[in-house]
This record gives structure tokens, C-alpha cells and sequence, in this order.
């Protein structure tokens, strides 16, 4: 009986590494066929990082737009180097927009000047950072609530699980890719996307 329940709790453990696993190396490409809804994420703006500024995603109509929610103490932080290696190739095409966020293991706990200057001097990034932000829960920014909601979407329903995930707008905002911490952002998913 003892060898039964320990082969029974050791089963679901594999089970659970492997659904972990599978869950974190999450892509998902949207159907290009599912994306007719009458999206209004281009009507949605966020203060620039350290301004006053307002960065608005219809500023950047014309080009893909990659969404992450980044952070300065993470294990994916050093992402940014691939971030702006991706940002350099395709910026005649792409527009990326970090999000700092500090509600995964508290790990963008700086100020706002604090991370403006550790993107510039330890990575330095060129693409649009904007003011901290909740990327979920009840203070949940509004970019963040039509990235994550089907019903305002109109693609599906997604988690921000952790820092570093990435989704991806086509030329018009429209929802076309959602990729977790573990994408790369110069994974071919997301290039094969972009070019």
C-alpha cells in the first residue's frame, strides 16, 4: 500500500514539473482570422518612464508593437540586451514598450529615475520605457486589461504570469501573438512575426 501512494504522489510531482514546463515555455500565435474585433487599444496611453510625457499606442500605428512587462532584479533581465538587439534590427518596423512592473517577487522595486538609469547604463535601451505599472489584479493598468481579456481583445483570455512576457500588436493594434518569460525575444516566433 505505502509503494502504491508513493508511486501515486511521485507520479503527480513528474506530472506537475511537466505541466510547469510546458506552461512556461507558453507561445501562442493567434490565427490571423480570429482577429476581427474593433479593437480599441490604440485609444490607450501611459506616462513616458521619469515624465510627464504621454505615450500613446496610437503613435505607433503602422508598426507592430511588442508589449513587455520587464523588471531590474530578475532572472530574465538580462532580456533586455535581446530586446534592444530586436528593437535595432526591425525598428523601422517594430516599436517595443517595456513595462517595469514590481508585482513578480517584488523585483522592480527602484524608483522611477532609479530604472531609467539602470536600463541606459547596463543595457542600453533606446525603446520606449513607461512609468511602473500593475500588469494585473485590481489596480490593473488599462493596457493591460485589453491585452489580457478576450472580451476586450477579442483573441482570448491571457495571464501575465511573470516578468518578461511579451505580446505582440500587428500595424493596426490587433492582438496577434502572446509569449511567456521564456520566448526569447529573438526567438523565431516572434522574428517570424515582425519580418
Amino acid at each position: 500500500m505505502k509503494i502504491a501512494i508513493v508511486s501515486f504522489l511521485i507520479l503527480i510531482g513528474v506530472f506537475g514539473v511537466y505541466r510547469y514546463l510546458k506552461a512556461s515555455n507558453t507561445r501562442i500565435i493567434v490565427d490571423k482570422a480570429t482577429i476581427d474585433s474593433s479593437a480599441k487599444v490604440l485609444d490607450l496611453c501611459i506616462k513616458k518612464l521619469n515624465s510627464e510625457e504621454q505615450l500613446c499606442i496610437s503613435d505607433f500605428k503602422g508598426k507592430k508593437v511588442l508589449i513587455v512587462n520587464v523588471a531590474s532584479q530578475c532572472g530574465f533581465t538580462y532580456q533586455y540586451k535581446d530586446l534592444e538587439k530586436l528593437y535595432e534590427t526591425y525598428k523601422d518596423k517594430l516599436v517595443i514598450i517595456g513595462f517595469p512592473c514590481n508585482q513578480f517577487g517584488s523585483q522592480e522595486p527602484g524608483t522611477e529615475a532609479e530604472i531609467a538609469t539602470f536600463c541606459s547604463s547596463k543595457y542600453d535601451v533606446t525603446f520606449p520605457i513607461t512609468t511602473k505599472v500593475m500588469v494585473k489584479g485590481e489596480n490593473q493598468h488599462p493596457i493591460y486589461k485589453w491585452l489580457t481579456s478576450k472580451k476586450l481583445n477579442g483573441v482570448g483570455d491571457y495571464s501575465v504570469s511573470w516578468n518578461f512576457n511579451k505580446f505582440l500588436l500587428d500595424e493596426n493594434g490587433k492582438l496577434i501573438g502572446y509569449f511567456s518569460s521564456r520566448v526569447n525575444p529573438l526567438d523565431k516566433d516572434i522574428t517570424g512575426l515582425i519580418q
